[in-house]
This record gives structure tokens, sequence and C-alpha cells, in this order.
């Protein structure tokens, strides 16, 4: 008689992860935050509810874990191994140009941009959902634009007086302040503007004539 092989729970418990991923981001996706459940991503999973607060302490937290496993996926599918960096091509504008219009992109995508609003509120009102969405996802963006502003200073495309994180919030806050507000539409051209803009605040100034008035002026 051909050996039975016990069942692989690693593999079961990986692939009810997975489904869990799925219904959590789904339903977020057609019924709003507010409306979704524990017990409704369950049930759309095709697993106890127990199983679910054997893994995750509420549903703000299976959400988020689905949302970062869902920028790990995209990433994968894009051709990468889930690591990433903004280019340096040696042109700072046309650089951060590139990532935030693939911002402006992942913030209109229907499949982003509902778990995106969640977490966002959610934070807002739960200071530990705040803190682990913070840590996890919105430090390592900005550590990305950290370093390539960085290395725009070392290349003098940058003021060496500037705090590369103060910068990064100039390119990016107007964006997530557009688009959770919805105060007008969020687009390339925009994307593009706050980049020249920023710029042209944060381009080397050139030494003043000997002679000549400060800043403040006489």
């Amino acid at each position: 008689m051909a050996e039975s092989k016990a069942p692989d729970s690693t593999r079961r418990s990986e692939k009810s992860r997975r489904a869990i991923y799925a219904a959590a981001l789904s339903l977020v996706g057609e019924n709003g935050y507010a409306k979704t459940t524990i017990e409704g991503i369950a049930a759309r999973a095709g697993v106890g509810k127990q199983t679910i607060y054997r893994w995750w302490p509420s549903k703000a937290a299976v959400l988020l874990e689905a949302f970062l496993d869902l920028g790990e996926q995209a990433a994968e599918a894009a051709g990468g191994d889930g690591a990433y960096e903004i280019p340096d091509t040696g042109d700072l504008a046309a650089d951060l140009k590139l990532v935030l219009r693939a911002t402006v992109d992942e913030l209109n995508d229907p499949t982003f941009e509902a778990p995106t609003r969640a977490l966002a509120a959610e934070g807002i009102v739960d200071a530990k959902i705040g803190a682990e969405y913070a840590e996890k996802l919105l430090e390592p963006q900005a550590a990305l634009y950290v370093r390539r502003l960085r290395a725009a200073q070392e290349a003098g495309a940058v003021r060496d007086d500037i705090d590369p994180r103060t910068a990064m919030e100039l390119l990016t806050g107007p964006i997530v302040h557009r688009w959770l507000l919805r105060t007008l539409p969020l687009t390339h051209a925009y994307a593009d503007s706050l980049v020249d803009y920023a710029l042209n605040g944060l381009a080397p100034r050139p030494p003043a004539p000997p002679g000549s008035p400060g800043p403040s002026g006489p």
C-alpha cells in the first residue's frame, strides 16, 4: 500500500492566510471599512472566525497585513524582488516625477485606494494601528526619498543645509492632503508641479555679490 501523508499544516495555514487577505481587501473595497467585519472576512475566506482571531487582534490588523502583502505582490509582479529604490539617473527632477506619478496612479487605483483610506482613517483613532502603519509602510517609503535626496546633496543638486526628511514632506504631503480631502483631482501634472515648486526652493543658491544687502534687505 502507498504510504499516506499527513496534511501539511504549513501549506494549509498559508492557503487560509491568503484567502483571508483577499477577503479583507475585497470586502473593504465593496462595502467600506465600517461595514467590514471579522465574521464577514471569515465567511468570504471560508475559515472560522477563531482562525482569524488566533492570528490577528482586530480587523484593522488583518487589513494592514493584507495591504502590506498586496504591495509586495505588486512589486514582484513588476519584476522586482520586493525591494525598491527611487532611481538615480542623475536627473533629480525626472526621478522624483517618476516616483510621484507612480504614487498618484496607486492612490487612484481602486485596488489600493479603499484599504489605504481605511488604514489612514483607522490610524487616526487607533494609536497602535497608526504607529504600526507608520512603522511598516510610511517610514520605509520616507526612507526612499531621504536616500535619494542625500545622493542629490552629494552630487551638488540640492543644498547641503536642507533636511532630506523635511524636503520629502514638501513633495509627498500635498499629494496626501489632496487625496485624503478630495479637494481637487490627483493627476500627473499636479505631481510634476510639486517637484518643480519644491526644487526651485531646494536648488543651490548662488553667493550674494559683495556689498549686497542680506536676505531681509536694508
